[in-house]
């Protein structure tokens, strides 16, 4: 959420900034309207109050004389009314400026390039080289159905499309890799968490899914009529662990990764990757979360980056580092990273990782602070990074270590955690 103070004070500077990620400039002014409604009518009431307790101490005093106060209580029941019409205005005035202030973005960064969308991302550097086979490649989900190790068609009718089953060496594959992930975040100084998979909606609402985005979730009510939402990422119960929470500075920084589901509906992608482990309603995925000072926050984006960027140059699959334009970034985000893996059938990058700095914008929502050394408590920075998405990761894995019989050779690093398996045949 955006600090109303900054706002008040900067605000053509927050409606240029915004206006990269479609924000009109007309909700800005309204939100100031808004805010201005809001502190005249705390100013209206907070007098009259003042003026009730005033008169309420004279009208007792007049009792204790015995002097008539007919005129003072009836002068206290229209300024009670007035009190009341005045907090039910001040009431919808601030839910309505809330309404606003709760669904704006985060403000992105001087250095995000402008654009509305994926075509005007940056490219930042590319690692790896891109395979020459000598043959056709397949797609990652012919090969999986061929070697027996991806079951689609079983998955759709237990549950639907966009599901599938690990059988095998696959299933053995897609646990390899998601403990070769947590391993390596370990070194990098992460404390390995296995948090909750349903989360309440002030969790929700304290990363920035609610209340915008409450069609992308799944949501149940449980027992107590409480809705509970299945996590789309683990960043969400990562975040909230230190929701309405004060750290000491001597705590910072505090580096997290968990290995979750993700659950997404992926309302609004129909026709988009119906094939395929990269467009999902249920996948793994490693997560890597921060809780920085804010004057780290930038280097701290830089080094989580390369913690994702480790992954993928020990699998030694291809890939570049884009910078998101500001109209394609997410909702928290004041700057994101994308890795993209390159994918041989599709020869193209597809999205793998998006590591992220959102600045104040969830501690904020979350109330996550910090006391520094002279005792001042502030908000911290948090940020987040995929490390990575496990089924793309093995989608990217088929694909660039596919032979020309079909079968698929393990990449070394994860060969011990095959127990020695180095490669996926029909045979086996």
């Amino acid at each position: 959420m955006l600090d109303l103070k900054l706002i008040r004070q900067k605000p053509e500077w927050v409606k240029e900034r915004l206006a990269t990620r479609q924000v009109p400039g007309e909700q800005i002014d309204k939100l100031l309207e808004l805010d201005q409604q809001r502190r005249d009518l705390t100013v209206q009431s907070e007098g009259l109050k003042k003026e009730r307790n005033e008169v309420s101490a004279q009208i007792a005093q007049m009792k204790r004389n015995h002097e008539d106060t007919t005129a003072q209580i009836a002068q206290m029941k229209q300024v009670g009314q007035q009190i009341k019409e005045l907090d039910d205005k001040l009431a919808q005035t601030t839910e309505a400026l809330n309404y606003i202030l709760v669904r704006l973005p985060n403000i992105p960064a001087e250095s995000d390039p402008v654009g509305a969308d994926e075509s005007a991302a940056r490219e930042e550097r590319k690692w790896g080289e891109i395979p020459d086979f000598g043959f056709k490649p397949q797609a990652h989900w012919d090969l999986g159905e061929e070697l027996g190790i991806l079951d689609w068609e079983r998955a759709a009718k237990v549950s639907g499309s966009r599901f599938v089953y690990y059988m095998g060496l696959g299933a053995r594959l897609e646990r390899a890799v998601y403990n070769f992930m947590l391993d390596e975040h370990r070194k990098d100084g992460y404390t390995e968490v296995i948090p909750p998979y349903l989360v309440n909606a002030e969790s929700m609402f304290g990363t920035g899914q609610f209340p915008k985005f409450t069609e992308d979730v799944y949501t149940i009510i449980n027992t107590d009529e409480k809705p509970l939402t299945l996590i789309p990422t683990a960043e969400v119960p990562l975040v909230n662990y230190y929701r309405d929470e004060i750290l000491d500075e001597s705590q910072l920084p505090v580096y997290l990764t968990a290995l979750t589901p993700s659950f997404r509906s992926e309302a609004g992608s129909a026709g988009r990757d119906t094939r395929g482990l990269i467009r999902m309603h249920q996948f793994n995925k490693v997560e890597m979360v921060k809780f920085v000072k804010p004057e780290d926050s930038w280097d701290e984006l830089e080094s989580l980056t390369h913690n994702a960027e480790n992954i993928l140059q020990k699998l030694n699959l291809p890939y570049h580092v884009i910078t998101l334009a500001t109209g394609d970034a997410s909702f928290t985000s004041a700057k994101t990273y994308d890795l993209e893996v390159w994918m041989p059938a599709q020869n193209r990058y597809r999205e793998i990782s998006s590591c992220s700095n959102c600045t104040d914008f969830q501690a904020r929502r979350a109330h996550i602070r910090y006391r520094d050394a002279d005792g001042k408590v502030k908000l911290l920075h948090t940020l987040n990074g995929s490390g990575l998405a496990v089924g793309r990761t093995v989608a990217a894995i088929l694909e660039n270590y596919q032979n020309e019989d079909g079968s698929v050779t393990i990449p070394d690093v994860l060969v011990p955690y095959m127990d020695g398996v180095t490669k996926i045949t029909k045979a086996n």
